[in-house]
């Protein structure tokens, strides 16, 4: 899966807000960001689905 890249602005009181909890969280200010805009949909009715993990390791070996 690839991820989607924008700029957001934010205050800067926000952001320090959001890179507080997500050090309490142990997340990234991205993952909790995303955290926080999923929940946020959720309250109001719109699900959105997870997408499918990326996958890890290495390939399977061909015979």
């Amino acid at each position: 899966m690839q991820k989607k890249a924008f700029a957001l602005r934010l205050d800067p009181a926000v952001h320090a807000a959001i890179e507080r909890l997500a050090a309490a969280e142990l997340r990234s200010a991205n993952a909790q960001i995303e955290m926080l805009l999923r929940e946020a949909l959720s309250k109001r009715g719109i699900e959105v689905q997870a997408s499918m993990p990326p996958k890890r390791g290495r390939p399977a070996k061909e015979d």
